[in-house]
């Protein structure tokens, strides 16, 4: 099972990050435990869960979700966890009651991107080759100039993920696509993008709010791949404003 921390007591609110980082990317979101039970977890391969052997699919990622055994909660999902999100809300609508996708995409072409990505990791046996290109999409430059503890905090989850789980899962979305899925989704969904977003720009998230029925779409600025971090208060306020 995948390694998980419960905060606070009410409603549940499944927590999935950004590839490359641990259940720690929401700690700016534990306020939401005053009112929400925020169940953050770890992907496979990252923080401190395991990490089986590849290839992993997104339906994979889920599908350790899914085994939490939580049987119905509100889903907040940033960059590949809003993957999962999509995944879970149109594959397992039952256990998915509202759902906000943060910075992320439902298909990320090219794919020779994440091919590339994931043989530097397997090739170094680390993820330290690419971490400082990756940390630098995750923040805009005058945040991180502002904020270097949270910028080293962001890159030291990133070089502590397993290097084979996480070169795994960026095949996973190398391989995802999720487009087809977004118009069965009935969860009511907000759908927040960061302005200055380089690694899933806006036009990622406009396109999935499009898609599924009924979404909104929010945009946040300042703000990068990590808004969550970077934004922490309106981030916060527009979760607990659609999950109440």
């Amino acid at each position: 099972m995948i390694h998980h921390e419960s905060t606070g007591d009410g409603p549940p609110v499944l927590m999935g990050s950004s590839l490359g980082t641990s259940l720690h990317m929401w700690d700016a979101q534990l306020p939401l435990a005053e009112r929400f039970r925020l169940i953050r977890y770890d992907h496979r391969g990252h923080g401190d869960s395991p990490a089986p052997p590849g290839p992993y699919e997104i339906a994979d990622l889920a599908g350790d979700v899914l085994e939490l055994g939580i049987d119905r909660a509100h889903y907040v999902g940033l960059s590949i966890g809003g993957m999962i999100g999509m995944w879970l809300a149109a594959n397992a609508p039952e256990r998915i009651d509202r759902l906000v996708l943060i910075c992320t995409s439902a298909h990320m072409p090219p794919a020779s991107n994440w091919q590339e990505r994931a043989a530097t990791v397997r090739e170094a046996g680390s993820t330290e080759p690419i971490a400082d290109a990756v940390v630098d999409r995750w923040l805009t430059p005058g945040f991180a100039a502002d904020h270097p503890q949270e910028r080293a905090k962001l890159r030291s989850m990133l070089t502590s993920a397993d290097p084979e789980g996480y070169a795994a899962c960026c095949g996973a979305i190398e391989r995802m696509d999720l487009r087809a899925d977004l118009s069965a989704i009935t969860a009511p969904t907000l759908v927040i993008s960061g302005a200055d977003d380089l690694a899933t720009p806006v036009e990622h998230q406009r396109l999935i709010a499009e898609a599924i029925p009924g979404a909104r779409h929010e945009i946040v600025s300042p703000a990068a791949h990590t808004a969550a971090v970077e934004q922490a208060d309106a981030v916060n306020r527009l979760i607990e404003e659609h999950l109440s």
